[in-house]
């Protein structure tokens, strides 16, 4: 593809100094480049160049076998549909490249969408965002960059992130540069990405509200026109839209909290969450979103994202509404641990030496993702116990799996535990073949549709299954007719259920005791 292809539209200037400019006709993007080639910046920018053909979209990062992924047959990532978007663009106006000064010298807009991970030293540790990768991108851009640019954010930030990306272009400007800096969050759900891109609920922007400000936030409008009708496309200072991320992904968060909760009191009460979720989910005031009870949240947002905002208000003196934000953190902990003290208490109390089967790694369906994902605690909780943890997911790669368990927080700095405690399966089958007890982590369809009949027949008896997803409701009453035990989330299933008393006393993993708290890096 010749470069002349995609000509780089500068608007025309006055003659004010440094980079000032003057728009007789708005700015036309027409080459767009995106640093960061993970879940966000891969997706958005494939489903960008997807639907806007004229537009060249190069995605960058320095990873280069991240890079080499994107261009083989094998993306790096799973989303259901997106192999198909990058494949119809991808080199025709998608590419995918390390080069990443020449791809930030040829573009009119650039996304930062890189990683922005909790900080793990210093202040802020477990809950200010470490924007070091931010911080690298703007001084990269600054120093290779001639004209007139609009960078926005992509990743998620704390409020006035942007603030900090501006003044770094002001104290390192050049004559010929104006850079102009907007916020762009993502509103992704992993498993739905594409579609949430293709037919979004709201695309929101956030700029200074100067004229040239105001101008950069109706050149980005203009691209997602193409697609998105212009009703949903919201515009709004750069702090509003900062905070409008945090805010979004720290009610979803509190929404699963507080149906967690409820689930707790179910199982002590006898009532049943997911009908009290129904009930309640059918006033239109509060809707039927979020209200599925489970072992918790996890991604790479909602804990980050709400630990953020719990640091962001700590730092303003407003320790009343981080103590409310901090508990919705507080609350998902609880309920892991709260499971694998179930499991451990149906277990006769010890699990040492005990084959446990655990289906599902990534923390939700129709994803590979593991950050954060319920599944990495309830198997440390287990592995603390010494079960052998036989696990099996459809998406997860078995080096991930043990990458995410060999981390110092969850292998209690003992990587060689997880060597000895967890294998890998490939098969569900596999994995429940002699085992005590069957764990159910993520919601994979296909686990509603084993044959149970067969795996009860080759675990142990006792037989239990644990149901941390609710994923097999409706066949309770056959697969009690099998044989097994079962034991779910906010319900207590009717059977004769064989009894046992734990001995009095603290359980071996106190629910008051919180986990110390990491960050995926």
């Amino acid at each position: 593809m010749k470069k002349t292809d995609f000509p780089i539209h500068y608007p025309p200037r006055d003659n004010r100094s440094v980079g000032s400019c003057s728009f007789s006709t708005m700015f036309q993007i027409k080459r767009i480049c995106c640093i960061g080639a993970g879940y966000v910046g891969g997706p958005t920018c494939s489903v960008i160049a997807h639907m806007c053909p004229e537009i060249k979209v190069t995605v960058v990062d320095v990873n280069e076998s991240r890079i080499k992924a994107w261009n083989s047959d094998t993306l790096p990532i799973y989303e259901p549909g997106l192999k198909e978007v990058v494949e119809s663009c991808r080199g025709r106006n998608l590419f995918f490249s390390t080069d990443i000064d020449t791809a930030i010298k040829d573009a009119d807009l650039v996304f930062i969408s890189v990683n922005t991970p909790t900080k793990t030293y210093g202040m802020g540790k477990g809950r200010a965002a470490d924007l070091k990768f931010i911080e690298a991108c703007a001084r990269r851009i600054v120093e290779v960059s001639e004209g007139y640019k609009i960078v926005t954010e992509k990743s998620t930030v704390p409020v006035r992130a942007a603030e900090s990306i501006r003044r770094i272009f002001d104290a390192n400007t050049k004559p010929s540069l104006n850079l102009q800096v907007l916020s762009n969050p993502e509103f992704l759900a992993e498993g739905t990405a594409v579609r949430n891109l293709k037919e979004p609920d709201r695309v929101l922007i956030g700029g200074d509200e100067t004229p040239e400000g105001q101008r950069a936030i109706q050149a980005l409008s203009a691209v997602y026109e193409q697609w998105v009708p212009s009703a949903r496309i919201i515009t709004t200072n750069t702090w509003s839209s900062e905070l409008s991320k945090l805010a979004a992904n720290a009610f979803l968060a509190q929404r699963i909290s507080s149906i967690n909760s409820i689930s707790a009191l179910c199982e002590a009460t006898g009532a049943d969450v997911e009908e009290v979720a129904c009930a309640i989910g059918m006033d239109q005031r509060i809707g039927n979103k979020f209200l599925k009870a489970s072992i918790g949240f996890g991604g790479s947002c909602f804990q980050k994202d709400v630990l953020n905002l719990v640091y962001l208000c700590e730092a303003l003196n407003l320790p009343e509404v981080a103590s409310y934000w901090q508990q919705v953190i507080d609350m998902n902990e609880y309920q892991r641990r709260r499971f694998a003290c179930r499991i451990i208490d149906c277990l006769f109390n010890t699990i040492t030496g005990k084959k446990i089967a655990l289906l599902g790694f990534s923390f939700k369906k129709d994803t590979g993702d593991t950050r954060e994902s319920s599944s990495i605690y309830i198997s440390k909780y287990l592995m603390d116990e010494g079960a052998k943890l036989h696990i099996f997911d459809p998406k997860v790669l078995k080096e991930q799996i043990i990458q995410d368990l060999s981390q110092p927080s969850i292998s209690e700095d003992n990587p060689e535990r997880v060597f000895d405690l967890v294998t890998v399966s490939k098969d569900p089958y596999d994995a429940c073949e002699g085992a005590h007890a069957l764990v159910i982590c993520t919601e994979w369809d296909m686990f509603a549709d084993l044959d149970y009949e067969k795996i009860y027949g080759q675990m142990l008896k006792p037989a239990f299954i644990f149901d941390g997803r609710r994923v097999l409701d409706h066949l309770h009453p056959k697969l009690q007719s099998i044989g097994f035990q079962i034991e779910t989330i906010g319900k207590k299933v009717a059977t004769a259920r064989i009894p046992f008393t734990p001995p009095a006393g603290v359980p071996r993993i106190s629910l008051k005791e919180p986990p110390a708290k990491k960050a995926k890096v």
